[in-house]
């Protein structure tokens, strides 16, 4: 059971699948740990050794932004462009797109996928 950057890697998976669960770690930076730290990205994780699995830890941990520090840091900057109110900053106070796409006929989830069409609305009563 192998943890890196507060971590549990899951046991079944490939090293280099494995790695990607960690936040902050796609395929590129996966394949550049694997090749850094000269160890098989076939080998699955519960085959690793200690020295093998330290080697690893030590390049994730060192050398890149990961998990919490990671996250804290997209925090502050969305905070940062809320707090200067910069057009994406009131995108992103408002819940909608930030990244110019359109708003009327996508990104209903982003909306809470409101549907304002003309059969959508409150039936009225059949006069009798």
């Amino acid at each position: 059971m192998a943890r890196i950057a507060g971590v549990t890697l899951p046991t079944q998976k490939k090293l280099f699948y494995a790695l990607q669960y960690i936040y902050g770690i796609g395929e590129k930076r996966a394949a550049d740990v694997i090749e850094r730290s000269k160890v098989s990205g076939d080998i699955r994780v519960k085959d690793l050794t200690l020295d093998q699995e330290n080697a690893v830890r030590v390049i994730v941990e060192k050398e890149y932004r990961v998990e919490g520090e990671l996250r804290r840091d997209v925090l502050s900057n969305i905070k940062r462009l809320k707090d200067i109110a910069s057009y994406r900053g009131t995108r992103h106070t408002r819940g909608l797109p930030v990244r110019g796409q359109r708003t009327k006929s996508n990104s209903r989830t982003v909306r809470g996928n409101v549907r304002k069409t003309a059969g959508s609305g409150r039936r009225t009563l059949a006069k009798t």
